[in-house]
């Protein structure tokens, strides 16, 4: 997911994203770990829409 697409979203449907991506995280971590997982570049794409989700919650937390 774009950051534009993130911003456009409020505060309860982010933090539905967050845990949703949150665990898709721990799917992908668990399946590299076991060898079934073919697209490794998935991890660092989920790690990064999560970042940008907690980015954009804390510069809603601070204006």
């Amino acid at each position: 997911m774009t950051a534009k697409e993130l911003r456009e979203m409020d505060d309860a449907q982010l933090t539905d994203k967050l845990d949703e991506f949150r665990k898709e995280l721990f799917d992908l971590r668990f399946k590299h770990a076991t060898a079934q997982l073919e697209n490794t570049g998935k991890l660092s794409e989920v790690k990064k829409t999560i970042a940008r989700i907690l980015t954009i919650q804390r510069e809603r937390q601070g204006a």
